[in-house]
C-alpha cells in the first residue's frame, strides 16, 4: 500500500507548472552566486499548496522532516504549512513544533519560507515567554547564516502585533551593519510595522541611528510616512 507521503509527493508533482517554474527560479534568485543558488522550483503557487496541505494536515513529524529536507522548494514550503497547522491545532503541540523548527533551520533557506513561518511558529511561541527564552532571537541575529538572521527579525512580527516593540528595536540595531540586502529589507519592514503602531518610537530610532541605517532599510521603514516627512527623513532632517 502506497504511503501517505508518497501520495502527497505525487500530488505535488502533478501540480507542477514548467512555465511558472522558470519564473520562480528567476524571481527567487537561484542562479550561480545568487542567494538561492541551486534551489529547485517546480512552479506551484502558495494558495494551491495550502489546499494540498489541508488534505494532509495529520501527516507525522517524520514525514514532515523528509519534506523539509527536500531539494524541491515547494516540498519544503508545504512542510512548513503543515507544521503551522500542527502548531495551531493544539497548545500541546506548540513546544514540539517549535523544537522541530529549530532542529531544521538549515532547510528554511529562502525568504518566503522564513517570512511564511517564522512569525507564526518562533514568534508566536516566544511572544509571552520570559526574557531568557527570547534570547534565542539575539543568538540568531548574530548567526553566520543570513536566513537565521532574517528569522530573528521577522519572528518579532508577532511581538509587534502584541504592541511589544523592545525586541524588534534591539535586533534591528544588531542588524544595521549587515551586508545582505535581504536583511536590510526585513529590518525596514519590521520597523515600518512598529511605526504603524508607534510612529514616534520608529522615528526616534531612525533619528538616533540615521548614519548607520542602510538606505534600503530606511526606504522600507518610512514607506508609510507622509510624503513631506519621508523626503525630510531621507535627507536626515528631523
Amino acid at each position: 500500500m502506497e504511503s501517505e507521503l508518497s501520495i502527497l509527493k505525487n500530488e505535488i508533482q502533478s501540480l507542477s507548472n514548467q512555465n511558472k517554474s522558470k519564473i520562480f527560479q528567476k524571481f527567487f534568485k537561484t542562479g550561480i552566486g545568487q542567494y538561492a543558488e541551486g534551489d529547485i522550483f517546480i512552479g506551484i503557487t502558495v494558495p494551491v499548496l495550502r489546499n494540498v496541505a489541508n488534505k494532509y494536515k495529520n501527516i507525522d513529524f517524520q514525514d514532515l522532516e523528509i519534506l523539509l529536507n527536500s531539494k524541491i522548494h515547494e516540498e519544503r514550503l508545504i512542510s512548513l504549512l503543515m507544521l503551522i497547522t500542527k502548531f495551531n491545532s493544539n497548545p500541546e503541540n506548540e513546544k514540539k513544533c517549535f523544537g522541530f523548527y529549530l532542529s531544521n533551520l538549515k532547510n528554511i533557506n529562502n525568504w518566503d519560507l522564513v517570512d511564511l513561518s517564522a512569525p507564526k511558529i518562533i514568534g508566536t511561541f516566544l511572544v509571552n515567554k520570559p526574557r531568557n527564552e527570547r534570547e534565542l532571537l539575539y543568538q540568531l541575529a548574530n548567526s553566520e547564516s543570513m536566513w537565521e538572521r532574517r528569522i530573528s527579525i521577522v519572528s518579532t512580527l508577532s511581538f509587534i502585533k502584541n504592541n511589544n516593540f523592545k525586541d524588534t528595536i534591539g535586533i534591528s540595531k544588531i542588524l544595521l551593519g549587515d551586508k545582505e540586502d535581504l536583511i536590510h529589507k526585513a529590518v525596514g519592514w519590521m520597523l515600518r510595522e512598529v511605526g504603524k503602531r508607534d510612529y514616534n518610537l520608529e522615528l526616534e530610532f531612525i533619528k538616533e541611528n540615521y548614519k548607520q541605517i542602510p538606505r534600503t532599510t530606511l526606504r522600507y521603514a518610512i514607506e508609510k510616512f507622509q510624503v513631506n516627512t519621508r523626503q525630510k527623513v531621507l535627507k536626515g532632517i528631523f
